[in-house]
């Protein structure tokens, strides 16, 4: 690719519409590692948040040592949830790497976007006692919705190495005076075969929240 058209591109990204940033970083994917990375690096301290995302996701498509570097650098300086949330995702296409980086982000970073990002991300890493690790830790998040991801991702533990100690959570979650807490761990429960499992389900099925007694007859059709 010649200059003139890197050039284009880098001021696609810093000034054109959405559209535009999206057709150019699908070129920049394209183009070698050694050229690209140089104008996302560029975009990455842009004073919109916007571009600097679009810079994130561009990163991602080069799991390169540079490229890992920035990502890196923007977890320590960045602001905006929605720019770290898409750091996340972009460190997730570099692989086992980049597990401990978002663990440790977990722990730092108690936004609700970022976390559940990152809970979203861990459940297809097959990374299974981290995850675990992890929603323990949401489980006490004030958030909500961060707290009812967690116990969701639980449901994909049922039937593996951690399948016991998610089944204990999520029976104690079945309990929870939270009435999303109970519908959430029928949800996850249906997921699983095992008797007990069951069991939770049917008890469920008596319970005073409709949503509740709803997810759990459904688990057990």
């Amino acid at each position: 690719m010649d200059s003139d058209r890197l050039a284009q591109l880098e001021s696609l990204l810093r000034s054109g519409s959405l559209d535009q940033c999206k057709l150019a970083l699908d070129d920049l994917a394209q183009t070698p590692s050694d050229l690209a990375v140089p104008i996302l690096q560029r975009l990455s301290e842009n004073p919109d948040f916007l571009r600097r995302r679009f810079a994130v996701m561009g990163l991602g498509n080069h799991q390169t040592p540079e490229s890992l570097t920035i990502l890196k650098d923007l977890l320590a300086k960045e602001q905006d949830s929605n720019v770290i949330a898409e750091v996340a995702n972009s460190l997730f296409e570099f692989g086992n790497l980049a597990i401990p980086l978002l663990e440790q982000l977990f722990y730092r970073d108690r936004n609700w976007l970022t976390r559940q990002t990152i809970l979203a991300i861990l459940t297809e890493a097959n990374q299974d006692q981290v995850l675990l690790a992890v929603i323990k830790e949401a489980l006490i998040d004030e958030t909500q919705t961060v707290k009812e991801t967690a116990i969701l991702a639980l449901g994909g533990l049922l039937d593996r190495r951690y399948h016991e100690e998610a089944l204990e959570l999520l029976t104690s979650l079945a309990q929870a005076p939270d009435w999303r807490d109970r519908w959430r761990a029928a949800t996850a429960l249906r997921r699983s075969a095992d008797p007990k499992a069951r069991q939770v389900l049917a008890d469920l099925q008596t319970d005073q929240n409709h949503y509740v007694v709803a997810a759990a007859l459904e688990g057990s059709l």
